[in-house]
């Protein structure tokens, strides 16, 4: 993987904000606000706080959560640079399976769905469950169904049921190992605040809940300073948290030892999420240092800083095997684009969701990260 910027020619943005048409359960229309591109970035409008991005395999799609009530789920499509509302909540998007997830009887109310992260995980080919963080009504992880087999039309959503979370903890990231075994991260327990662990105090947990167990369990040892971003291991052996305060990966066994395995501190910026790409783990997020911002992340009057300042955002793979870094890409402030926290790779290009802003944006990589 090649360091450096990289810039996207040509073309601004498709103003497509979908709220239906192309196929069952979606109309179209198109977005009333401008969304012109930048020198490196074209976007896609309509997506308010995608916070978290997961591709569909094929090449084609990509799901992106919304951090704002009534956000919820947007299906992109990659080739026609198009953006839609998913889940709408119609009778023909919902098929609750009651044996496996018995904790809520009904969907997520559409106008309160509030999506924070999110994990795919094809169980057979065109076919698999989305897993997705809810703030809107309840702390839940929503489980939904999906079917890509038809290549002619928009991949199919289908909500089956719901996993509440502990009474007062509030879910973060999420990732699942192949026996359906669930796994959260809690940024920050109850009792504890952002400014905590940007002092340096362990706030957060990564919470478990295996099949048929009627409630989620913290797992012992996980207490990080902020848990955020979250990936299980290809070999099902383990898992992988962002420690946001210190911004460490850090690797946890599945069993046999308690506490972290080994941790890496990543390349002067803060990572947010983190999916696999390939065999190496790819994590975006806000610069650590930013001039313009005043340096790093401040504590005003007690409390840490918002991060509205706009800051630049770096990209990066880290090689698990040999816990190297790569970067991918690093930026400078975006006039219209902060907070960026997810990025991925599908046909050679970069997406990139932000918990801030109202759009995703996409550049183009060397030749040598056109690979999915």
């Amino acid at each position: 993987m090649n360091a450096g910027g990289f810039w996207l020619g040509g073309g601004g943005c498709l103003l497509l904000l979908a709220l239906s048409a192309c196929a069952p359960n979606f109309q179209a229309s198109a977005s009333s606000q401008p969304c012109p591109s930048e020198s490196d970035l074209e976007f896609i409008c309509g997506a308010l706080k995608p916070e978290d991005l997961a591709v569909i395999p094929g090449g084609r799609w990509l799901v992106a959560s919304g951090f704002a009530p009534g956000s919820g789920l947007k299906l992109i499509d990659t080739r026609a640079r198009t953006l839609q509302r998913w889940f709408t909540g119609k009778s023909d998007q919902v098929a609750l399976n009651q044996g496996r997830y018995p904790d809520c009887m009904t969907p997520p109310d559409p106008a309160l769905f509030n999506a924070r992260g999110i994990s795919f995980r094809e169980t057979e080919p065109g076919v698999g469950e989305i897993h997705v963080v809810n703030h809107g009504g309840r702390e839940s992880i929503e489980v939904f169904a999906i079917d890509s087999r038809d290549p002619g039309v928009p991949p199919q959503l289908t909500w089956r049921g719901c996993l509440l979370l502990p009474q007062g903890n509030v879910g973060n990231s999420v990732a699942t190992y192949s026996d359906g075994t669930v796994l959260v991260t809690v940024l920050t327990r109850p009792g504890t605040t952002i400014t905590d662990f940007v002092l340096g105090q362990k706030t957060g947990y990564v919470l478990e809940r295996t099949p048929g167990a009627p409630q989620f369990r913290v797992i012992e040892g996980t207490e990080l300073e902020g848990n955020n971003g979250l990936e299980s291991s290809k070999e099902d052996d383990g898992f992988y948290v962002v420690a946001f305060g210190p911004r460490e990966i850090v690797r946890f066994d599945r069993s046999g030892t308690t506490g972290p395995v080994w941790k890496v501190t990543a390349p002067e910026f803060m990572p947010d999420n983190i999916h696999w790409h390939g065999r190496h783990l790819l994590t975006a997020g806000m610069v650590r240092d930013e001039p313009g911002c005043g340096g790093v992340r401040q504590i005003v009057d007690g409390v840490a800083d918002g991060m509205q300042c706009h800051r630049g955002y770096v990209v990066a793979s880290l090689d698990p095997a040999s816990r190297k870094w790569t970067v991918v890409t690093k930026s400078a402030p975006s006039a219209s684009f902060n907070g960026v926290s997810t990025g991925v790779i599908v046909n050679g290009e970069l997406w990139l969701g932000s918990y801030q802003s109202d759009r995703v944006g996409v550049r183009a990589l060397p030749v040598s990260e056109k690979t999915n």
